[in-house]
């Protein structure tokens, strides 16, 4: 069985922000047919969706067909919004935020959800946090990697870091916008295939160098797409931490202690690279993430899985444990897990 903590939804429609707010920026879906729709921009072309974005049923039979107990699904990175001015911003988040919470609610025990907040100003994302948490009941958010314009060690966002603990909410961070390299990446998909890994590990340098896991020790965050290209740039991140006083301005220990700490998705579509991150980082950290249901995910996560080579328990660990530790829930039954399949 299968826990996958990285899968995306849409609602199948939501209010026209553009005439709300006066903006030609806000996401739309310029519905096709029932089982499709293109996402606009205002009026430019984003990307085509189906409808395995909003339909229930049919996420339902991917999951079975694909070995998936349960779902923790989020909004796509597209769906932040931090370019918009706050209070519209936080309108937008609730909006979604209220959805994922019904639609999980149709399928408690296949579905959880995750928030998306306004972090574009923290105060107002600390609010719609306390009400994706005590209202919704959502046990977890979603951000980006650098959440309007900040990076995760900035301490304009460490309130919001502290609320999450408070509340225990889990962090999911999904590169957004900006991403590292931005117009160079422009060609060949770059902009997802380069510089989405490389977001990822800066976001995940960040939150070690800067010290925020050594203030909130009880702080559980995700970083997605296989942490990036951390593994590829751990043993130099731990050398330049060992003999450069920029890199230890901040943090007193070995990096790789906290670097320990923090989760990662496996969606790096290596399994070379994800063994490296067992070895390096550990197992206890590492969950199954697919995309869902867009095609840089990974459509068979129970053949990756194999494909590890992992030890049973490590296995067991990575399908379902870590996810429920994630989460902070001790009953695998609440997720329609077997305790040990």
């Amino acid at each position: 069985m299968l826990v996958d903590i990285h899968a995306h939804i849409l609602p199948p429609g939501w209010e026209d922000f553009a005439a709300r707010f006066g903006c030609d920026r806000w996401p739309w879906l310029d519905r096709l047919d029932a089982c499709s729709a293109n996402v606009m921009m205002g009026q430019r072309f984003f990307r085509k969706v189906t409808d395995q974005c909003w339909d229930l049923e049919r996420r339902v039979a991917d999951m079975d067909a694909r070995g998936v107990a349960h779902q923790v699904v989020s909004p796509p990175p597209f769906m932040f919004a931090y370019w918009a001015p706050p209070e519209q911003g936080k309108a937008f988040a609730r909006m979604q935020n209220e959805h994922i919470a019904s639609f999980c609610a149709r399928a408690p025990r296949r579905l959880s959800g995750m928030a998306v907040v306004p972090l574009q100003d923290p105060s107002l994302a600390i609010e719609e946090l306390h009400h994706a948490r005590n209202a919704l009941g959502l046990r977890a958010v979603e951000i980006g990697t650098c959440p309007g314009g900040r990076d995760l060690d900035d301490p304009a966002l460490f309130d919001f870091f502290t609320a999450c603990v408070e509340l225990d909410m889990a962090v999911f961070v999904h590169p957004g916008s900006p991403v590292l390299g931005d117009a160079r990446l422009d060609r060949y998909y770059f902009r997802n295939l380069v510089g989405n890994p490389y977001e990822s590990a800066l976001a995940a340098a960040n939150v070690v160098f800067g010290g925020v896991l050594q203030r909130l020790p009880k702080l559980r965050i995700c970083f997605s797409h296989g942490c990036g290209g951390l593994c590829a740039i751990l043993g130099r991140l731990r050398h330049g931490w060992r003999v450069r006083p920029e890199a230890k301005a901040v943090l007193a220990c070995d990096p790789i202690e906290d670097f320990r700490r923090i989760f990662a998705d496996t969606l790096a579509h290596d399994a070379v690279v994800v063994r490296a991150l067992v070895e390096q980082l550990g197992p206890q950290g590492l969950m199954v993430g697919t995309d869902y249901p867009f095609g840089m995910g990974d459509a068979d996560p129970g053949g990756s899985l194999a494909a590890m080579g992992l030890e049973p328990e490590d296995a067991a660990s990575v399908a379902w444990r870590n996810a429920l530790r994630f989460l902070n829930q001790p009953d695998p039954a609440s997720l329609s897990i077997a305790a040990g399949g």
